[in-house]
């Protein structure tokens, strides 16, 4: 069965967008080709990706999950019924309201690869659930000072495992079990 894994970019201060939403601080960062070696290797584990009810509006504008890098199906939670939406090959189903059924959805289509979930109400609301197997977090080194944070009212404890850590000249990666 699929492994179900939060995967964000964040700053070291734990934040995953700014105040109003926005990321432009990731393209900001110099990589190197460790770094990039890092997220090609979890790029190729990726069988699904699960999301959030505000990227019904981001697709429609042509801005998609991965940035297009990936040919997987995508769930996209939403508090209202949507058609599919179809972009390169990609399906983008909704699901309303039910964050368990669009996982194992999800897990069903990834197979034996892993379900990518993206953003923090999802993400939280799946720890929450109990249907998070891994954390994976690519640390930038920007200190937003305010933003979104990743994991804020999350409500409860998590003990994780570390599974793995990497860092290199511009960014850290950090890999986690979640075990309770």
């Amino acid at each position: 069965m699929a492994t179900v894994f939060i995967h964000a970019t964040v700053t070291l201060d734990g934040f995953m967008a700014d105040r109003e939403g926005g990321v432009d601080w990731m393209f900001d960062v110099a990589t190197v080709q460790e770094d990039e070696d890092v997220v090609k290797r979890v790029l190729a584990e990726i069988g699904a990706v699960v999301g959030g009810a505000n990227s019904t509006q981001t697709i429609e504008d042509g801005e998609i999950p991965y940035g297009g890098m990936l040919d997987v199906p995508v769930y996209l939670m939403t508090h209202t019924d949507h058609e599919p939406i179809e972009r390169d090959g990609v399906t983008y189903t909704f699901v309303v309201d039910d964050i368990r059924m669009a996982v194992e959805t999800a897990r069903q289509a990834a197979g034996e690869k892993w379900v990518s979930l993206l953003g923090g109400s999802i993400s939280r609301q799946c720890l929450q659930l109990g249907i998070v197997d891994e954390i994976h977090l690519d640390i930038v080194p920007i200190l937003l000072g305010d933003g979104i944070s990743l994991f804020e009212g999350l409500g409860q404890r998590i003990d994780l495992e570390r599974l793995e850590t990497t860092a290199f000249a511009s960014e850290t990666h950090l890999r986690y079990r979640v075990l309770s």
